[in-house]
């Protein structure tokens, strides 16, 4: 069991777990799946969602505080993909917040003819990701191979950051996606912008196979 947040994090406590609550009511995080977290205030260390925890009924006494070199700053396990999400607050300063979830959607197209990307061009909802101004443009999600090698996936997400940060994302081969933002709220925008485009996607192909 971790302790409860300090006076200064309980703000940024509370709001992720809102948002992880939020996303688990929609059924993205089964069977205890997804991992949350945000930058604190002193931009050294973040909170992040302890292993294991039902993101469900999430309550900041299941977040731990640990640090970007990976030092747990209180008591428990963090989730085993922490070392993912500290790679990206290293990388990038501006990131705020990390959110990873599991969808059907998300978990079908990283596989469905194993792409490296997947492409999306003429939704509206594309404007949902920062950057993005219309419908028009080639908005492009990277795709990368699942590893349970948190170092090893790192150094594969490094190798798309480029275009993982104009989308402000990517997903990891029949896992999940990443999203991430400024902060809590933009994290969670792009999240559920590129659920939605995923789920349209997934939709089209299968009316596509059907026609």
């Amino acid at each position: 069991m971790t302790a409860a947040p300090s006076l200064r994090d309980r703000p940024l406590a509370e709001a992720l777990c809102a948002c992880a609550r939020w996303f688990a009511e929609r059924g993205l995080c089964p069977a205890t799946g997804g991992n949350f977290s945000v930058r604190r205030d002193d931009s050294d260390s973040v909170l992040v969602t302890a292993s294991g925890v039902d993101k469900g009924t999430l309550t900041p006494a299941q977040l731990l505080p640990v640090a970007l070199d990976g030092t747990v700053l209180g008591q428990g396990r963090a989730s085993a993909e922490t070392g993912l999400h500290l790679a990206l607050y290293r990388r990038d300063a501006a990131i705020g917040a990390v959110l990873h979830v599991h969808s059907i959607a998300n978990t079908l197209l990283s596989r469905l003819s194993e792409p490296s990307e997947l492409v999306f061009e003429g939704y509206e909802m594309q404007k949902a990701i920062t950057g993005q101004s219309d419908h028009l443009g080639r908005l492009v999600l990277p795709v990368v191979d699942n590893n349970q090698d948190m170092d090893a996936l790192a150094a594969t997400v490094a190798g798309c950051m480029d275009t993982a940060a104009i989308a402000h994302g990517f997903l990891v081969r029949g896992h999940g996606i990443y999203a991430w933002g400024r902060d809590i709220a933009a994290a969670r925008r792009h999240l559920e912008g590129w659920e939605f485009l995923l789920g349209c996607e997934l939709t089209r192909r299968q009316l596509e196979t059907h026609a």
